[in-house]
């Protein structure tokens, strides 16, 4: 499926280690596939300096690569609903903390907002996990979403199965695909991929 013409929202939240891996998958969607992508981003995003980067410079390369103002708000977010609706909403990377908020009906982020929305309106949301207790306490809120409809996920496999065991991660280069997949309502497969293959 071709996504040129697709709106697609792609929120971001704080897995600050993966935005390296994104930041490709974001050029790809708006050069190569010609969709036009809405960025929005976690409170977190805004306002959290590490040593992968300084926060307002994550923002700004966003900003850069899709051509179009954050959504930084949940009030910014909330028209992404039936007055402004998305084709595919794209959350990647989804923390742990964000996939528990979002397995239980919390909507304290844009883009958790911005997935609420876009479910409202019947359509697919796309999930990239980055999370270190995805096979721990958070195994419970990963089965939720995977079970429940409209919800996609990008694949996925534990990123250091010796010392992170509980950890799992989204194989961020297949967002696209995984998107394409999403619009036809089928989750791409296989959904759990080994380690080495990521």
């Amino acid at each position: 499926m071709s996504l040129e013409g697709k709106r697609i929202g792609f929120g971001i939240t704080g897995s600050h280690c993966t935005y390296e891996e994104i930041f490709p998958q974001l050029e790809r969607l708006v050069h190569e596939e010609k969709a036009e992508v809405v960025p929005i981003v976690s409170y977190t995003v805004q306002n959290t300096d590490t040593h992968f980067g300084n926060a307002k410079d994550h923002l700004k390369r966003i900003e850069e690569i899709t051509g179009n103002k954050l959504i930084k708000t949940i009030p910014e977010a909330e028209p992404l609903g039936p007055k402004n609706p998305l084709d595919c909403m794209v959350i990647s990377p989804l923390t742990g903390n964000s996939l528990s908020k979002f397995a239980n009906a919390l909507t304290d982020s844009p883009p958790l907002m911005a997935a609420k929305a876009t479910m409202r309106n019947q359509n697919p949301v796309v999930l990239g996990i980055s999370t270190n207790d995805a096979l721990g306490f958070n195994g419970v809120n990963l089965m939720k979403l995977m079970a429940a409809k409209y919800i996609y996920f990008i694949p996925f496999g534990q990123d250091n199965p010796e010392k992170k065991p509980n950890s799992l991660v989204a194989d961020m280069k297949q967002l696209v695909p995984t998107v394409e997949s999403a619009l036809e309502f089928k989750q791409l497969q296989p959904i759990i991929i080994p380690h080495a293959q990521r």
